[in-house]
């Protein structure tokens, strides 16, 4: 492992500030690019575990992620800039994303008694469906559609801005169709129990409905301040997610509208047919938000996070980006469906 203030030279240096997170398979620390004539930037720079790095399974997820998530360029998702060894360790440089993680709201939220404002939870899933709907339908240079699937959709991994925006990161273990290997998924225990479909908790092959299953896994959680699957670490408990019926969302959120209780339960549907794809659910979630009077704006995530978390929040220095706004014809498409399923 790197020493926290030392210079990592590689094609310029990264200067490491601090510690920001360690996770089971690496380290993220914040840094500073160095670059000719007094350039720098800051950015976060993840490293790979030593003990991974020796494993070839483990380190070929790492170079996955890297070459993956370097072409994936959307406002919603966390930026990759550059992958690189030096000193036989291996670094990936990332946006360097200034605010809170979805865990860290949720924490928060359990800790003082207080619900997360509906309108603002639809808000933030609605932006991690903008994430993952592109992966889902990302093309690379050759017009190729590389049907990539994030798998480990968890609060976690979901970054909440200062200035109110939303971005899925960790694709450390995200698949492209061209890099299924099922020989090697079988040796990795891939995604977080959690927050996994049916069908990846059993091993199968999956495809973008399982990270609309975690979605939904995530939306609950976001409500209700508790895991949907509290003790899925046995493989008894296990079947809760696999074998037993959907969880009766309403009776588990019975103050909540009937339409968000009801898109919960069609993203975490056990049969990956009956749930909607990412812009879909996306589109619904925008639509009732619009529906409650009180569209969920950055604005307002940008002053929730600026009031709950005081101590550690820094103004943005332009908080006036535009929102992209669902178009109406998208929004009445999306008002069938929901009157469709719900009878409305």
């Amino acid at each position: 492992m790197p020493d926290e203030t030392r210079e990592i030279r590689y094609d310029g240096s990264f200067r490491l500030v601090r510690r920001i997170a360690r996770g089971g398979m690496a380290t993220v620390y914040e840094a500073e690019q160095v670059g000719d004539r007094g350039f720098t930037k800051r950015v976060a720079l993840k490293v790979i575990h030593e003990r991974y790095a020796k494993e070839p399974a483990w380190l070929q997820l790492f170079i996955d992620e890297a070459k993956l998530s370097a072409n994936l360029i959307h406002g919603n998702i966390v930026q990759i800039f550059q992958f690189f060894e030096a000193g036989g360790q291996f670094y990936m440089a990332m946006e360097y994303v200034r605010g809170v993680t979805l865990r860290a709201l949720i924490d928060h939220h359990r800790a003082i008694g207080e619900p997360v404002p509906p309108p603002l939870a639809a808000y933030i899933v609605s932006r991690i469906c903008r994430a993952l709907d592109y992966a889902h339908n990302f093309v690379d240079s050759s017009g190729e559609r590389l049907h990539i699937v994030h798998r480990d959709v968890s609060p976690g991994n979901v970054l909440l801005t200062w200035d109110g925006q939303v971005k899925l990161g960790d694709f450390g273990i995200a698949k492209a169709r061209s890099m299924h290997d099922p020989a090697e998924e079988a040796q990795l225990t891939i995604g977080k129990k959690h927050y996994m479909s049916p069908e990846q908790t059993i091993g199968a092959r999956v495809d973008w409905r399982t990270d609309i299953f975690s979605t939904g896994v995530v939306l609950f959680e976001l409500l209700a301040l508790e895991q949907l699957f509290r003790e899925v670490e046995t493989e008894a408990a296990m079947d809760e997610v696999t074998i037993m019926p959907t969880p009766d969302i309403r009776a588990l959120l019975p103050e909540l509208d009937i339409a968000i209780t009801g898109l919960i339960t069609l993203a975490i549907a056990k049969d990956p047919m009956i749930r909607p794809n990412a812009a879909m659910f996306g589109l619904a979630l925008d639509e009732w938000c619009v529906k409650q009077k009180m569209p969920g704006a950055p604005e307002r995530l940008q002053a929730h996070l600026a009031r709950h978390f005081p101590d550690s929040y820094r103004p943005p220095s332009d908080s006036r980006r535009p929102s992209a706004a669902a178009s109406s014809a998208d929004l009445k498409s999306v008002s069938a469906l929901l009157d469709n399923v719900f009878g409305r």
